[in-house]
Order: C-alpha cells, then structure tokens, then sequence
C-alpha cells in the first residue's frame, strides 16, 4: 500500500509539459527504489533491493519544438540516456572484470541505479518504441 501511494505521490509531482510531439511529455525520469530485509529464524539477514524506472524519451528539440526551459530538460533527458548507453555498453563488454572504468558517476541516473546495473544482479528492460516510420530514427 505504501508503494501504491508513493508511485501515486511521484506521478502527481512528476514534471511534464506540451510538446509538438506529445502533449504530455516527461521532462524527468521518475525512479521507484524498495529495500528490502529479510530476517531468517536462524538470524542471517538478506538484503535486497529493486529498482522501478520510468525513464523520459530521448527527443530531437527541432522536433519537439522546444525553446527555453523546455530545451534544457530535453538536454538533461538526452545526456542522462547517453550516459546509461555507455555504462550498459561497458558492463557489456566486460569492463568491470578488465578493471576499466565505468561512468556510473556521469549522471545521477546511472549513479542512483549502480547497484542494479552491476554486481550480482538482474534488471529487465522494457522500451516503448513508436511504430510510426517517422520515428524510426527516434526509437
């Protein structure tokens, strides 16, 4: 229940605005993230987390036609997008084992989902792609 409410809480404050391409577009991403403990009668305690991300679209400001303050979101979006294509491309390719850096720390997205992009664990995407061949370069 009190998941429920904080999901209702975030999509409430999540910021959105007009845009040519979509009239409520998400100007952030918006990041749900549960820990959890779990006690076992003989004491041993496991912890473990998960992560709920709803990440804003990449977008091309002559597209969107954006100006502004609405410029510089979609700025933040894309530059934050890049940023997770280069740590999941490196971690793809094995960077962590050779001892290469990773650069979680470029955006606070990658850096707030660090634990779930590497280590022990597992993470699913899922892409909302348009099947509209004006977009094909878009998605």
């Amino acid at each position: 229940a009190e998941a429920i409410r904080l999901l209702a809480f975030g999509a409430k404050i999540r910021a959105t605005a007009q845009t040519n391409m979509n009239s409520t577009s998400s100007r952030s991403h918006s990041v749900l993230t549960m820990r959890i403990t779990q006690v076992f009668p003989d004491g041993k305690i496991r912890k473990s987390g998960m992560n709920l991300c709803d990440l804003a679209g990449s977008e091309r400001a002559k597209k969107t036609g954006a100006s502004g303050q609405r410029m510089r979101e979609g700025s933040a979006i894309n530059s934050s997008l890049s940023v997770l294509g280069q740590v999941i491309s490196k971690l793809s390719s094995g960077a962590e084992r050779k001892g290469i850096h990773v650069p979680f720390r470029q955006s606070k997205l990658t850096h707030l989902l660090m634990d779930a992009l590497s280590g022990n664990s597992v993470t699913t995407m899922l892409a909302n792609v348009s099947p509209a061949r004006s977009e094909a370069e878009e998605s």
